[in-house]
């Protein structure tokens, strides 16, 4: 009899603990519960803000995050036939092209021109241009996992 009784008392401290985590994790998310947000890049009530000045004829809006903490999410407009000189950025980038073509080159390879809903990788630190065609503007989407940067290159690096 002792056996059935230390498993009822087992099964109950279970129960109890269960019963509690979930009451503790309904009210984390009762009171944490951060909000969904969709958009698009024709949205007007983007709040387009000029890019620095190494960057002329783009713009940038942040979609979610903050520019000095880790995952940042924004679109960077470029303007057609406009180029973007050869810059770093000490996180890495997930990018996806919303409109326009685009063509992109990483140092030391060849480059690839992206079109509407392509995909493409950036690591960190690896120096990089694009130039918008002219079917544009081309408007990005990009992920950054670190605050973000960028840091141009001098044609002597």
């Amino acid at each position: 009899m002792k056996t059935i009784k230390n498993i009822g008392s087992h099964i109950a401290l279970c129960a109890l603990l269960l019963f509690a985590n979930s009451s503790i994790a309904q009210g984390n998310t009762a009171t944490n519960v951060e909000k969904s947000h969709t958009t698009t890049a024709d949205d007007k009530t983007l709040n387009w803000m000029p890019a620095p000045d190494f960057f002329p004829g783009c713009t940038f809006t942040i979609l979610h995050g903050d520019p000095a903490k880790p995952n940042l999410d924004f679109f960077f407009k470029i303007e057609p036939n406009t180029e973007v000189i050869n810059h770093t950025h000490n996180s890495p980038e997930r990018m996806i092209l919303i409109s326009g073509e685009l063509e992109v080159q990483y140092e030391g390879e060849d480059p690839v021109v992206l079109t509407e809903g392509s995909y493409a990788y950036g690591p960190a630190g690896k120096p990089h241009r694009a130039k918008c065609l002219d079917n544009g503007p081309c408007v990005l989407f990009v992920a950054m996992v670190d605050p973000f940067d960028a840091v141009p290159v001098s044609k002597e690096e």
